[in-house]
């Protein structure tokens, strides 16, 4: 087992994969060892850079920047991608004599889509303003409509009549051809539809604004009818890399989202099966076009020549006497089924006749299928076949142990799907729907009687609009594959309860599963998840470990168009040979050199290859980023990795598109398979790490002012992806570097800017995590930290949440770490760097180790009366209320007149209308309690409409909204304000898992109180630390104790954090007990207590979960109409389920008398009438008696008398059942016995 401070045992290592320290070095072997370089640099210098790096980058890229990149890619490349994907749409006619006209030939129409121009969000301004007017985030989010763009593209429409043309047959081949003769032609620019935008991205007003809505909003997500949502970022398979499997059988497999891409070459026994037959014979079949044939014949198909030529190609045989027994069984497989397919073109006709004999063949010819469908990224036919011998190479070494099957969890097989790759696969729906649609329209208009209108009339522009909307509102995205399923857990609501909760929801992942059962490995932490993605962020429940949160300094890649055509001059400067289009040269002991799973070269000494490719990737020659381009024409771009199609913007609307510094590309060497991988796609997860031996390059900055930029420039620091790790020896912190921890023989290549950067964000900014019990750590950053209340936005006038908490007096925590250090930001005029403030959401509260006359048992707390009185954990709970009516100029449906509904006040017979002016709204600072009606509403008729507040609710009125949505409804939204302080019941949690809830108030003066007379505000339970394992919340309060007598450790990051003796030698210094204990007096008595109590300031949270929203109490009220029980719902004063076992636990306490009231009395307490002759259920009926008079009362109709009648209690729903069995034939009777 390696050492645990470093990725691998970098000596074994370093040995095995030829690594050098200096050969990335310009010096080459002229340049000063490793060892020097750190020697001249020194360790202080090292920890300054890696803390200056760390903050560079956050400011460089932030924490959202992938969101936001995807989505700029989208818009810059992957639209007008989506829309080139479709292609020309050839309309038929629809072939009726009748309705032919008097034209000879019936008409076609061609429909082209071209360029595609996207404006910035604008809303019409109604009658009154007739102009269109900028849209910003804030108007949609108040008005609740869509923050979306219109896109405009060029439309092509040809109406043609095809005729036959005669031509010279020695000139082109044929003798007759069809032309098309030209009716009509249209080009036009029209409106297609409108596309969400992301705030913060390229298309949104806000990115270039002086002043933000919010301070604490960075984006990165979109406004669907005012409502905010997200993309979770899904993880898919790299479907570009060859899949070798061993379960349920051996395949190597191609896999591609096109079905008709996909090759699959399997090796099956001599039954059929893919186990091992008794004679031992085993043979390779390959499934491709929906058909499995023999491999061999599909050699010769592609043009191979000779058995020899095949297994040269394939190149593993000699050696293995099992391989040799496969390759002579596949020999023999492809005789029985072909046995000519050697001879001319007896392959291809074999191939043909399969594949055109299938239910749906496809309308290519063979050798356009050959060209198109069998590895679409290489061209020519002999590249071809190269590439099918490395796949059956690949396959035969996995079978006989030489090679290891792959693992679907490790992060080099997967990519991450964004905005980009969502948002395209979900246009591309609504886009054939579309197309469909136009197609059926316009094909009514193409017989001679008639004529062809606008393309506009055809393309109806709300499909990809309402579409879009409806796949953002419903979560419900189509499948990656399965064209006609959709998907959940792609997009999801941005929580708003603090901006922690916010941010980290923007960096979630979601691996989908078909069923949520039995899922392998899938859910367990994999060695590739090291820093890339959290192994602690991830929710308990059926979603454990297929949720996850990407690290602190995660980044995704996007997308470089066309990598191989551009980058391969710099290959081939490195030291590539272009692969050549043949069978016949032989490769030798050269290695192969894949560029995205396509094969394009091969190299002699990959060594030396990779090391040059890296070193001019450190030198700057192969670009991280693109420059920031002003879009004012259509750019092609002929550098390396930069991008080759933009989006042309209206005139009036031109802004500068940039693609944001995540271009990366990484080499990976795998020596064992003598391959050289080079990946530039989307999806892979970026870290930045320090480059150990271009550290002297730092020297080369004229002054400390750098970018980040600067330093990947330089080479000090570099991007590393999944791949490319593998390769790296990688120090976990700046002390293994110097050998203070571990062996000083490692030779490290890399080193991580931090040792807690590994965590999630949420995780990262728990103090002393690594000192606590993984769950509870858990618990933090995935429950606790999301339901703190804070102060989730400084824009609350102008935000209408259905409900936000607000903390009045949020602080800081007295300690600090890495990652709150390098997201924060220093104040003006000073030097110190402040920790980000808006992602702790508590108060700093002095904490007891205590018991307090039993009422904190079992993680209860008990608070300080005065502490609270004096505004400690005070917080505001906002609801907001909204009504809709529909607008009288833009109704869709002509309602009469005594129906329409209007906001008024009128006088309600459901509520109290004091606090109501005439406009039907309250005013603001109205006191509204339970019963109140909150907006007035009503109908021509006099029918009363009003929203009225059910049980519990009350506040004041802080706001009201009288606005419009983009459907044309008018709506109002009534905002109540109510000021919280901590009751019993009220749960808090510390940042370290210790839950609670308040269990009792205790005044200032029964507290005990030390000698300088502080008194704690919270006693919490000494029991609560031996079984959770959370000696890091005792090591917080220590380490605030210093901090708070002018301390200067203040740092608590994980895994880097200072030693007990540290900590208990600065609380020494300042005067206190070493270990935190503190001699404390009897409040009640003004004794002094015996123990030591350990006493000191801990960060503490609020939680949103507060008994006032929980709290129910009934005795009785309302019922159900059918059943008379009483209803479930808290709002409607309904009450709490009196189950089974609850039923049981008074049995067994034999509390008889409370059961019968609970179960009955307060429940459906009913009465019924039983007839005890004939024991059935006697009426109450109306009936005549002597003298003509009629009397009511209880009648047995099968006795004909009112004899002999008693009445009984029964539940009411044992009546109803017996009401119903009774109507369906079923009588029941009664014996009955008087009690």
């Amino acid at each position: 087992m390696g050492h645990v401070g470093s990725s691998k045992d970098g000596a074994a290592f370093a040995a095995a994969m030829d690594i050098d320290g200096g050969d990335d070095d310009d010096l080459g072997d002229l340049g000063p060892t490793t060892a020097e370089i750190l020697e001249e640099i020194g360790e202080l210098k090292v920890r300054e850079l890696c803390k200056k790096a760390s903050a560079l980058f956050f400011d460089e890229y932030g924490l959202i920047s992938h969101q936001i990149n995807s989505y700029n890619h989208f818009v810059a490349v992957g639209l007008q991608k989506t829309f080139d994907s479709f292609g020309d749409l050839v309309i038929a006619p629809g072939y009726d004599p009748s309705k032919k006209g008097d034209n000879e030939h019936y008409r076609y129409a061609s429909v082209r889509f071209g360029k595609v121009k996207l404006d910035k969000p604008m809303f019409w301004g109604g009658e009154a303003n007739a102009r269109e007017f900028r849209m910003f985030p804030r108007h949609a989010r108040l008005q609740r409509m869509t923050y979306a763009s219109k896109i405009k593209i060029q439309v092509n429409v040809q109406v043609y009549v095809p005729k036959k043309v005669r031509s010279d047959k020695f000139k082109t081949g044929k003798e007759e051809f069809l032309d098309k003769e030209i009716l009509k032609e249209d080009d036009r620019e029209i409106i297609i539809g409108r596309l969400p935008v992301m705030v913060k991205s390229d298309l949104c007003w806000m990115k270039d604004a002086q002043k933000d809505d919010c301070e604490f909003d960075h984006g990165g997500y979109f406004l669907i009818k005012g409502a905010e949502k997200t993309f979770i970022a899904q993880e898919q398979l790299y479907l570009k890399r060859l899949w070798i499997l061993n379960s349920p059988g051996w395949v190597i497999a191609y896999k591609s989202q096109m079905k008709r891409n996909r090759m699959v070459v399997k090796l099956v026994g001599s039954s059929g099966g893919s186990e091992e037959s008794d004679n031992g014979d085993m043979f390779l079949t390959v499934y491709f076009l929906s058909v499995e044939i023999p491999v061999w014949i599909l050699f010769f198909a592609l043009g191979v020549t000779s058995d020899k030529e095949v297994v040269d190609l394939i190149g593993c045989g000699s050696d293995d006497a099992r391989i040799q027994n496969i390759l002579f069984a596949s020999v023999r497989d492809a005789d029985e089924k072909c046995g000519s397919f050697r001879i001319g073109r007896s392959a291809v006709q074999f191939l043909d006749s399969k594949v055109h004999g299938v239910q749906f063949p496809p309308s290519e010819s063979i050798q356009e299928c050959l060209e198109i469908y069998v590895f679409p990224g290489i061209k020519g036919l002999k590249r071809k076949v190269r590439f099918l011998a490395y796949m059956v190479k690949g396959l035969l070494l996995a079978y006989t142990g030489r090679r290891k099957c792959d693992n679907r969890d490790d992060f080099r097989n997967k990519r991450l799907e964004l905005a980009n790759e969502l948002l395209d696969r979900e246009l591309k729906v609504h886009i054939a729907h579309a197309r469909k649609r136009m197609s059926k329209a316009l094909q009514r208009d193409l017989y001679g009687d008639r004529e062809v209108r606008p393309i506009e009339h055809y393309l109806d522009a709300s499909i990809i609009t309402n579409g879009l909307q409806r796949a953002f509102s419903t979560g419900a995205w189509s499948h990656p594959y399965k064209r006609m399923e959709r998907i959940s857990g792609v997009v999801a609501n941005v929580g708003r309860t603090n901006p922690l909760q916010t941010m980290a929801e923007l960096r979630r992942t979601r691996q989908q599963v078909q069923y949520t059962g039995k899922v392998g490995d899938a859910r367990y932490p994999h060695p590739s998840h090291w820093g890339k993605v959290c192994f602690l962020s991830t929710p308990d429940g059926e979603n454990c470990g297929l949720v996850k949160n990407l690290a602190v300094t995660g980044l995704v890649s996007t997308d470089i168009s066309d990598t191989s055509e551009s980058i391969l001059p710099k290959l081939l400067e490195c030291g590539m040979e272009e692969l050549a289009d043949d069978t016949n040269t032989a490769l030798g002991n050269k290695d192969k050199i894949f560029v995205n799973g396509d094969w394009v070269g091969v190299c002699a000494d990959s060594s030396s290859f990779v090391a040059e490719i890296r070193s001019r990737r450190r030198r700057n020659e192969l670009p991280h980023q693109t420059s920031t381009l002003p879009v004012t024409q259509f750019v092609v771009s002929v550098s390396l990795f930069c991008i080759k199609h933009w989006i042309i913007l209206s005139d009036e609307h031109l802004f500068s598109l940039s693609v944001f510094n995540v271009i990366k590309v990484e080499f990976k060497r795998d020596q064992s398979q003598h391959e050289v991988r080079i990946y530039s796609d989307a999806g892979r997860i970026l870290r930045p790490l320090l480059v150990v031996s271009n550290l002297l390059r730092i020297k080369d900055f004229k002054s400390d002012r750098y970018s980040f930029q600067s330093l990947l420039n330089s080479g000090v620091i570099e991007m590393i992806g999944p791949e490319e790790e593998e390769d790296c020896c990688t120090a976990w912190g700046v002390q293994y570097l110097f050998g203070k921890e571990g062996k000083r023989s490692v030779k490290y290549t890399h080193c991580e800017l931090d040792m807690s950067f590994l965590l999630g964000l949420s995780c990262s900014l728990i103090p002393f995590a690594n000192h606590d019990h993984a769950r509870r750590v858990l618990y933090q950053s995935q429950k606790h930290s999301s339901q703190a209340i804070g102060f989730s936005t400084v824009n609350p006038l102008i935000r209408v949440d259905t409900l936000s908490h607000q903390l009045h007096y949020p602080q800081r925590p007295l300690f600090q770490t890495m990652t709150s250090d390098s997201l924060g930001k220093a104040e003006l005029g000073k030097k110190e760097v402040l920790p980000k403030a808006e992602f702790y959401n508590g108060q700093n509260a002095i904490v007891a180790v205590n018991v307090h006359l039993g009422y904190n048992q079992e993680d209860s707390l008990v608070m300080n009366r005065a502490s609270l009185q004096r505004g400690m954990f005070r917080s505001e709970h906002v609801r907001s209320y909204k009504s809709e009516i529909e607008n009288k100029d833009s109704t869709e449906k002509k309602r009469k007149p005594e129906d329409i509904v209007n906001f008024g006040k009128l006088q309600s017979k459901i509520g109290r209308v004091d606090s109501l002016d005439d406009d039907g709204f309250p005013y603001v600072g109205a006191n509204l309690q339970s019963g109140d009606i909150i907006i007035g509403r009503c109908a021509e008729s006099g029918a009363d409409n009003s929203v009225k507040l059910k049980h519990t609710e009350r506040g004041y009125v802080q706001k009201v909204v009288l606005s419009s949505n983009d459907e044309g409804k008018n709506f109002a939204v009534v905002s109540l304000r109510q000021v919280r302080s901590p009751v019993l019941g009220d749960k808090f949690s510390s940042m370290h898992g210790q839950k609670g809830v308040l269990g009792f108030l205790e005044c200032q003066e029964n507290f005990p109180f030390t000698r300088q007379g502080i008194v704690p505000d919270i006693v919490i339970n000494p029991h609560a630390f031996p079984s959770r394992q959370t000696p890091g919340q005792l090591l917080e309060a220590a380490l605030g104790k210093g901090i708070a007598c002018g301390g200067k450790l203040k740092y608590a990051t994980p895994f880097s954090t200072p030693s007990v003796d540290a900590i208990t030698e600065q609380l020494h210094r300042a005067g206190f007990s070493r270990w935190g204990n503190e001699r404390v007096y009897n409040g009640r008595t003004g004794e002094m207590v015996r123990s030591l109590i350990f006493m000191g300031p801990t960060f503490y949270q609020r939680l949103h979960h507060m008994s006032e929203d929980k709290v129910k109490f009934r005795n009785t009220g309302p019922v159900h109409p059918l059943t008379r029980q009483p209803v479930a719902d808290r709002k409607r004063f309904g009450g709490i389920k009196f189950g089974e076992m609850e039923r049981d636990c008074l049995i067994a306490h034999g509390a008889s008398a409370n059961l019968y009231e609970r179960l009955f009395t307060l429940s459906d307490s009913s009465q019924i009438h039983i007839c005890s002759k004939c024991k059935n259920v006697a009426n109450v009926i109306l009936r005549p008696v002597s003298g003509g008079r009629k009397i009511r009362g209880p009648h047995c109709r099968h006795c004909d008398s009112a004899d002999d009648i008693v009445m009984a209690h029964v539940p009411y729903g044992a009546k109803l059942l017996c009401q119903e069995l009774f109507s369906m034939g079923i009588n029941l009777k009664f014996e009955t016995q008087l009690c």
